[in-house]
C-alpha cells in the first residue's frame, strides 16, 4: 500500500499530532511564506538535536581527558602528533573529536595513500579525506577541517532525516528519530574526524531522493556513498527496491492483486505481490548505475595507484578481519559467554584480546556491551521489516549482514556500535515504537547517559568501537 503521507506542498502529514500542527502554523506565520513550514521545522529540530547532543559529547569528552588523562600505551598510535597539532589548550578542545581512526584520515588528507606497498590505508575510502584536504587548505588545519565537515554534514543529515521520517511516519515521530540518532550511544563519531556524518548525509539523501522520485540525485548520492565507505555500494539494494516496489512520490502504485471486490492482499497473493514489481522498468533506472560506478572508480584508482584493484578488500586482512558469512554472530556470542564467566567466576583469561595483554575484565565488559548492541540490532531489524516499507528493511538487513560477515579475529563484534549508528532505519523504527508508548524522552535520556560515558572514554583514548 502506498505510504505517501503528504497531500500537497506545505501540508501536514495525515494524523500528525495537534502540537505539530500548531508548531507548523506558528512557523508559517513567522516565516510569512518564505519557507515551507515543515522544512523550517526540520531545520529547527535538527539544530536543537545537534547542539544539545554535541554539548553532551564535548562536555563529557573534556571531563574524560581532564579527569582520566590519556590511556596508557596509546601514544605510539599517533607518533607524529596529528591529533595534537595545536597548543595544549587547543589540543584539549579538539580531543573529543580526534582519536584512533582519525589518525588514518589525517595521514591520508596530508600525504595521500602513501606507498603502493602499504595497503592498510586502502580500507579508508577517499571521499572524506579528500574533503578534509580541500577544506583543510582553506582553514589551515586538516584536523579542524575534519571536525567542521563532520558537524556540517551531521546537521544536513539530520534535516534530511527529519524530512524522510516525516514522510514515512509523521512529524511527531520525525522529531523522535532525529533525537535518537543524535543521542545514540556512539553518536560522538558524528562530530569526530570520522566519515560517519558524511555517510549518513549521502545515504539519507539517497533514500529521500528516491522516495520523492528524483532518481538522478539518488544515483549521485549513492555513488558518493560508495566512495565514502565499503558498505556504501549496498545502497543499490534499497534504491532498486524503491524503484520497483515503492513507495514512490513520482508514480502511484498499480493496484495490488487481491485488493478488489473485497479481496485482501494479506490473505491471498501475498508472495505474488512481493515478487512482482509494482512499477514498470523505465530508462530512469539507469541513474542507479552511478552507485556501483562510485565503487568502480575507487577500485580502478587502487589498481593504478596501489597495483591491486581489490586493495580495499585485501586490507581487511591487515586489520585482522576475515570474511565469514555472519561469523561474528557465533563468535560474538562465544566472546560474551567467556566474558560473563570471567566476571562471575574470575575464570582464566578469555582468548579474545586477553592473551595479547588486554585487561581480562575490561575485555569481558566489552564483549557483553557488544552482544547488547547485537541484540538491539536484531530486534530493531525485525521491527523495521514489520513497520517500515520493505526498502528500509532490505537496506538494514544487507548492511548488518555485511558487518557481521567480517569479524575481527580477536573480538568478532568489534566496531559494531559504530556501524549501527548510521543505520537510520533502526532509529526510525525505535522512534515509532517508543513514540506509540510515550517513551521517546526516556529512550533519549538513557542514550544520552551512554553517549556521555562513551564520549569520555573515547576522548581518554579508550577504544569504544
Amino acid at each position: 500500500m502506498e505510504r505517501e503521507r503528504t497531500v500537497s506542498r506545505g501540508s501536514l502529514p495525515v494524523g500528525a499530532p495537534a502540537d505539530d500542527a500548531r508548531a507548523a502554523a506558528r512557523l508559517r506565520a513567522a516565516l510569512g511564506g518564505r519557507m515551507e513550514p515543515e522544512l523550517a521545522l526540520a531545520w529547527r529540530e535538527a539544530w536543537g538535536a545537534l547542539w544539545t547532543s554535541r554539548l553532551v559529547v564535548w562536555a563529557a569528552g573534556l571531563l574524560g581527558v581532564l579527569w582520566l588523562g590519556r590511556a596508557g600505551g596509546t601514544r605510539q598510535f599517533d607518533r607524529f602528533g596529528l591529533t595534537t597539532p595545536f597548543s595544549p589548550f587547543g589540543d584539549l578542545l579538539v580531543a573529543p573529536g580526534a582519536r584512533w581512526d582519525s589518525v588514518w584520515y589525517l595521514r591520508i588528507a596530508r600525504d595521500g595513500y602513501g606507498s603502493p606497498h602499504d595497503h592498510a590505508q586502502a580500507a579508508f575510502y577517499p571521499l572524506y579525506p579528500l574533503l578534509m584536504r580541500v577544506v583543510g587548505w582553506v582553514v589551515g588545519s586538516p584536523l579542524l577541517a575534519g571536525i567542521l565537515i563532520s558537524l556540517a554534514c551531521f546537521l544536513l543529515a539530520l534535516v534530511l532525516l527529519h524530512r524522510l521520517a516525516a514522510l514515512e511516519l509523521g512529524l511527531h515521530h520525525a522529531r523522535g528519530t532525529v533525537l535518537l540518532v543524535a543521542f545514540f550511544p556512539t553518536a560522538f563519531f558524528f562530530s569526530a574526524v570520522y566519515s560517519e556524518s558524511l555517510f549518513l548525509l549521502v545515504s539519507v539523501g539517497a533514500f529521500l531522493a528516491a522516495r520523492r522520485g528524483h532518481w538522478g540525485w539518488a544515483g549521485v548520492l549513492g555513488g558518493l556513498a560508495a566512495l565514502t565507505r565499503n558498505s556504501g555500494v549496498l545502497l543499490l539494494v534499497p534504491l532498486l527496491v524503491l524503484f520497483l516496489y515503492g513507495p514512490r512520490a513520482d508514480r502511484p502504485a498499480a493496484p495490488m492483486p487481491g485488493t478488489a471486490a473485497g479481496g485482501s492482499a494479506a490473505t491471498r497473493g501475498r508472495w505474488h505481490v512481493r515478487l512482482r514489481p509494482r512499477h514498470p522498468l523505465t530508462p530512469r533506472l539507469l541513474w542507479l548505475a552511478l552507485v556501483p560506478l562510485g565503487l568502480a572508480l575507487y577500485l580502478g584508482w587502487s589498481a593504478i595507484r596501489l597495483g591491486d584493484a581489490f586493495a580495499p578488500y585485501h586490507a581487511q586482512a591487515l586489520w585482522l578481519r576475515h570474511f565469514e558469512p555472519l561469523g561474528a554472530v557465533a563468535g560474538g556470542a562465544r566472546a560474551a559467554w567467556l566474558g560473563l564467566r570471567q566476571l562471575v567466576h574470575g575464570s582464566p583469561t578469555p582468548r579474545y584480546f586477553g592473551e595479547n595483554g588486554g585487561n581480562p575484565f575490561t575485555v569481558a565488559g566489552d564483549s557483553l556491551m557488544l552482544i547488547g548492541f547485537l541484540v538491539f540490532a536484531l530486534v530493531a531489524l525485525a521491527g523495521v521489516l514489520r513497520r517500515l516499507p520493505f526498502a528500509y528493511g532490505a537496506y538494514a538487513a544487507v548492511a548488518l549482514a555485511m558487518t557481521l560477515s567480517y569479524p575481527l579475529d580477536m573480538q568478532p563484534l568489534m566496531s559494531l556500535p559504530r556501524y549501527l549508528v548510521v543505520l537510520f532505519p533502526f532509529q526510525m523504527w525505535l522512534a515509532r515504537w517508543a513514540g506509540e508508548r510515550g517513551g521517546v524522552e526516556r529512550a533519549v535520556g538513557v542514550s544520552a547517559v551512554l553517549l556521555g560515558l562513551f564520549a569520555a572514554h573515547f576522548a581518554h583514548w579508550g577504544f569504544v568501537a
